[in-house]
């Protein structure tokens, strides 16, 4: 199967489960611009993954999530595309960087985003030279939600968290009023303090005049 005949049929399947009733409820709930189908995310995940088992190459599967991507109409298309990145095949590439930048810069929501960081996460744990100082770069974009996954790339690394990568992260950001930045700490730090409860409290005492309120509260939430 092509990358087109792929994109053809998760489009297909995904019409075909579509309650039309549904979407103005899930495009409200997520203040979408673009439309959705009715089709829920388990739902378009599976139906993805079950398409996609008919393509073996690497290649196709790429330049179909990048179809996907561009080409949306409606939102679970774009569901569809940050599944199959997320296939075996395609996960902790080195090169698939610039297709997840893309859809960071370009999806600007925190469904889109925070999938994508998954992503980079993987591609950080397998690249961790070149990865590294791709996210020191983002920890000072322009972009919010490029910083914002600065901030998470490392979620889940437990031990292999670099915290000096994970300080620079926050430190570029903790003056940020965005709601999304300062939630992102907040996730950051109470994420790893379930591996260095010390350490996260001594961050957040040596940062107190500078944390908001919000990602104090994130960071300790489970430290007592």
């Amino acid at each position: 199967m092509t990358a087109a005949e792929l994109v053809d049929s998760i489009r297909l399947a995904l019409r075909d489960a579509a309650d039309p009733s549904l979407a103005p409820g899930q495009q409200a709930y997520m203040k979408s611009a673009m439309p959705y189908l009715g089709v829920t995310l388990p739902t378009t995940r599976r139906l993805t993954t079950q398409s996609a088992r008919a393509v073996d190459d690497a290649d196709e599967l790429r330049l179909a999530a990048t179809l996907l991507w561009r080409e949306a109409t409606h939102r679970e298309e774009r569901y569809a595309a940050t599944t199959l990145i997320g296939l075996r095949p395609l996960r902790a590439r080195l090169d698939m960087l610039d297709l997840h930048e893309e859809m960071i810069r370009t999806g600007a929501w925190w469904d889109h985003v925070d999938e994508v960081a998954g992503r980079v996460t993987e591609v950080l744990e397998a690249h961790p030279l070149e990865v590294t100082q791709l996210m020191l770069r983002w920890t000072a974009d322009d972009d919010v939600w490029i910083r914002r996954v600065s901030i998470i790339s490392q979620l889940r690394r437990k031990e292999a968290t670099d915290r000096e990568l994970l300080t620079i992260a926050i430190e570029s950001n903790i003056r940020d009023t965005d709601f999304f930045i300062r939630k992102a700490i907040g996730w950051a730090l109470r994420e790893y303090a379930k591996t260095d409860p010390d350490w996260v409290r001594a961050f957040v005492r040596a940062h107190e005049a500078e944390l908001s309120g919000l990602s104090r509260r994130e960071a300790l939430k489970h430290l007592g």
